[in-house]
């Protein structure tokens, strides 16, 4: 297994960073999903400064104040090793008498766990807060991957610290540039599928090995019985939620093509109340997302429900059909025979997103014909041709009334003049108070000599992958 450097992360980095470097109390809160890089990237912040970093435990609170002590002791004074804390209070005191003076960060991960052990653990912090540590120099970080916990119970304004934090960060998966930095040595295609794949987690991205072929690393991730991908969905969803079964059923569904709440409540036999919340927790834990067709957003029957962690979707596509061939060893044959063949097709959506991140970054940095502030996918009827249709990537500039339209294509045959033309055809389909200004294409493969000879730069814009990844 190659050692990763530490990649991405710079804009948290920095807000961290600033806030050491002001005086006085300060508090951020750090969460987002299991496996995105939370405990990485506070551990890359408090190298080489002081600090008492502390993992709480599933056990009761006399053991979580032991360990905690112990930390505590051997960071600021382990010449008194020997001192126990009887209660979270006197632990909390002794932290606040070392960061009187001197500037100390105290890490509180799994924060969820400590408050399981002790429901009164956030008032304690807040008193603490009040009375001695807003006058000194603590830096304290509270972390949690409970998503609900975090935000109901931290962030909220019934949270006894409401009010306390100078700065909250939600850590979400790395973008397709970013993740390309854990696989330098691979292609620009298998680049973008190592994205796909892993939905972007840092903690999968961590385990690719670019040294071996990519076919060997979804193997050996997915498709074996050792596999750390191979019961991942499964793991998670039971650390996250209680009925497991429902949210197995939901995701299924919509792994398979079912996107709205009465058609996942037929296919699953659940009540739409049932789907419904399911779906919300879904939402808040970045699993699926609720995808509106843009510029027409206030139409509630153009909503859907797509999955946004992509290797949810890769897991949920290929993995069931082929748990009997991997409980028998054969995951690799399957994996030639089922999966790989089918990847262009899974790439089809990843690729959309890639191609939509893509959009809205040139379009902000005055790359495209308009200032792109916005940008979605449209989806609706073709009155012309009164057949169902949709726009990959719409970007929008709202203050001028002006749009983008691009087509995406991640498959082996170049963008012929076929494609070509249908995207400039889609010109009249979105709302009419936005002028078209420009079309992008986007492809795996290149573009026929048809295409690249018609395409007017400033109306067509051609984009390989070689731009996406910002080497074009």
């Amino acid at each position: 297994m190659s050692v990763h450097k530490f990649i991405g992360r710079k804009a948290e980095l920095q807000t961290l960073e600033n806030m050491y470097h002001s005086s006085g109390f300060q508090m951020v809160v750090i969460y987002g999903r299991r496996r995105i890089g939370k405990s990485t990237l506070i551990k890359e912040f408090i190298k080489d400064k002081r600090a008492v970093y502390y993992t709480a435990t599933k056990t009761g609170i006399s053991k979580n104040i032991e360990l905690w002590g112990k930390q505590a002791l051997e960071a600021l004074a382990p010449e008194m090793n020997q001192l126990t804390f009887k209660s979270a209070d006197d632990l909390l005191r002794f932290l606040g008498k070392n960061s009187e003076e001197e500037r100390c960060i105290v890490v509180i991960d799994e924060l969820p766990y400590l408050a399981e052990a002790d429901k009164s653990i956030l008032s304690v912090l807040q008193k603490m807060i009040d009375n001695q540590w807003i006058n000194g120099q603590m830096f304290l970080i509270l972390c949690g991957s409970s998503i609900s916990f975090m935000e109901n119970e931290v962030l909220s304004e019934k949270s006894p610290v409401f009010g306390r934090r100078t700065a909250q960060i939600r850590l979400e998966p790395f973008q397709y540039r970013e993740a390309a930095e854990f696989v330098p040595s691979y292609s620009y295609e298998e680049k973008a599928l190592c994205f796909g794949i892993t939905g972007g987690t840092a903690k999968y991205l961590s385990m690719l090995d670019d040294s071996k072929s990519l076919d060997e690393n979804i193997i050996h991730l997915f498709f074996t019985k050792a596999g750390y991908l191979y019961e991942e969905t499964s793991n998670l969803l039971t650390q996250e939620f209680r009925n497991v079964s429902t949210y197995n059923d939901i995701i299924t569904e919509i792994a398979s093509g079912s996107n709205k709440v009465n058609e996942i409540s037929d296919k699953t036999h659940l009540e739409q109340t049932v789907v419904s919340h399911a779906l919300q927790n879904l939402i808040a834990t970045g699993i699926v997302v609720r995808e509106k067709a843009i510029t027409d957003e206030s139409n509630k029957k153009k909503v859907q429900y797509n999955l946004k962690d992509n290797m949810f979707r890769f897991w949920y596509k290929f993995v069931p059909d082929g748990m009997g061939a991997i409980e028998l060893d054969r995951g690799k044959l399957y994996y030639y025979n089922v999966v790989k063949p089918r990847l262009p097709e899974f790439m089809g959506s990843v690729f959309e997103d890639m191609c939509k991140y893509f959009t809205l970054f040139v379009g902000l940095s005055g790359g495209l014909n308009c200032f792109v502030t916005a940008v979605g996918k449209w989806w609706g009827t073709d009155p012309i041709k009164r057949e169902t249709t949709d726009i990959d990537v719409v970007g929008l500039d709202k203050m001028s009334r002006k749009a983008v339209l691009g087509e995406c294509k991640f498959r082996n045959e170049p963008i012929d003049k076929k494609i070509y033309e249908e995207l400039l055809e889609k010109k009249g389909l979105i709302a009419k108070e936005y002028m078209v200004v420009q079309y992008l294409l986007f492809a795996k493969s290149g573009f026929t000599d048809w295409v690249a000879e018609h395409a007017e730069d400033d109306l067509v814009k051609l984009v390989g992958l070689e731009e996406l990844y910002g080497d074009g």
